[in-house]
């Protein structure tokens, strides 16, 4: 007897009618893929189109791409309007996962188990509905090593159907939905490319005195300078956070002076956090406080990452986990954060300078020894002012991303009953 279960919570105008629970073998006729080998597989564009276990993980249910081609006569041919599930191997995001191909031809192998659903079901729209309730395949999921499933275990899950109309609507918003994260994303790889690209080319590299590329007007040699070059002359240029001793978690207090920590390094931004201290024990530990313009470097984990500390931030100091520089006025704090930051010939100096180290990370005895190679304040200001349009860009475009895949989210979980 068919149970009738309320609508989702939301969906197109003009459907009405309640949607309907089955389990999913009542809808499927179940295959397997067959041989396909990984030596049978290869990237290169010849033979049969073939899906293998591992490529379930690589593009979305509607990404019409196959990552691998075979010369092998192995492997079924996947039937039209079927969902793809791995056999094995589950564990490289914890989760079984559902993928719709709509190419004819394409192959399967042994580790990929079809489900070929009746005329009556959307596959795309199966495939939504399974991966967004996707808690339901962890308890079908078998072995401790290697993780298995099974069509036989696939068959008894729990989905809900509606007409054939409300479906395609439904298969049809998230379609375009993932079409635009892949075309912002491709977007985003390829601004990521570029930025890479001038990277290499607008820094020297190792004995050069210019760099390949450089803006009209500039002609002068660079100067490779030692950091107590490039700093002011002053005690604290150069200065570590408070040893730990100094500040521990029980000196913290609700309101007060701010402590800034790794977070702001490595996120770009100094709003977030909500560890204080007091007036008096900011009153001890001034010499570790936060000017504006200082460069504020990560002392462990990603090696490298720095910020330059803004005007609009709030009075604090920084933690034992910072490093704090303060360049010359021959020095643009925001270019040496960038060469710090991106430079592929300060990160070679880095990498170099660390061979050895227990923990990743920098310390102020690496940063002392770096040589940083300098053009005229103009040029660096042109240099800086370039990356950060570049990096603007970036950031705009991940943050259309990550909003797409929040609406994406979203809609997954009030679309679905």
């Amino acid at each position: 007897m068919k149970e009738r279960l309320k609508a989702p919570e939301l969906r197109f105008k003009g459907f009405t009618d309640e949607w309907e629970e089955r389990k999913l073998g009542d809808i499927t006729t179940w295959t397997k893929g067959q041989g396909l080998s990984k030596e049978y597989l290869n990237n290169e564009r010849y033979g049969s189109e073939a899906v293998h276990y591992a490529d379930l993980y690589k593009f979305s249910p509607v990404m019409q791409e196959v990552i691998h081609w075979t010369n092998s006569d192995d492997g079924r041919i996947i039937p039209d309007n079927s969902l793809l599930f791995p056999a094995s191997d589950v564990t490289p995001v914890g989760l079984a996962r559902t993928s719709t191909l709509k190419l004819s031809g394409v192959k399967a192998g042994g580790d990929v188990i079809i489900g070929q659903l009746s005329e009556r079901i959307n596959s795309s729209f199966m495939s939504y509905q399974i991966n967004a309730n996707s808690k339901k395949i962890l308890p079908l999921i078998t072995g401790t090593t290697v993780k298995h499933v099974q069509a036989k275990s696939l068959a008894t899950m729990s989905v809900t159907i509606t007409n054939m109309a409300e479906q395609t609507a439904i298969a049809g918003l998230f379609e375009r939905i993932d079409n635009l994260i892949a075309l912002h994303q491709r977007k985003l790889d390829l601004l990521k490319e570029q930025k890479k690209g001038y990277l290499q080319k607008m820094f020297p590299k190792n004995g050069a005195k210019v760099p390949e590329l450089r803006f009209a007007g500039f002609a002068d040699d660079w100067e490779l300078r030692k950091i107590e070059d490039i700093l002011k002359k002053i005690k604290g240029s150069m200065k570590i956070g408070p040893f730990g001793s100094a500040l521990k978690k029980e000196y913290y207090v609700e309101k007060g002076i701010k402590v800034y920590a790794q977070e702001n390094i490595f996120k770009n931004d100094f709003s977030l956090g909500n560890y204080y201290i007091t007036e008096d024990k900011y009153l001890e530990l001034q010499s570790c406080e936060l000017i504006p313009g200082d460069i504020v470097i990560s002392m462990m984990g990603t090696i490298g990452a720095c910020s330059v500390f803004p005007e609009t931030s709030e009075k604090g100091i920084m933690n034992s986990h910072l490093l704090r520089l303060q360049t010359n006025d021959s020095s643009l704090a925001e270019y040496i954060a960038l060469q710090i930051k991106d430079s592929p010939f300060i990160k070679q100096q880095i990498l170099k300078l660390s061979v050895g180290s227990i923990m990743s990370g920098l310390s102020s005895t690496v940063v002392k020894k770096l040589k940083f190679p300098i053009p005229s304040i103009e040029e660096q200001r042109k240099i800086y002012l370039f990356f950060k349009q570049l990096d603007d860009t970036i950031t705009l475009h991940q943050r259309k991303l990550d909003l797409l895949k929040e609406q994406k989210k979203g809609f997954l979980q009030k679309m679905f009953v």
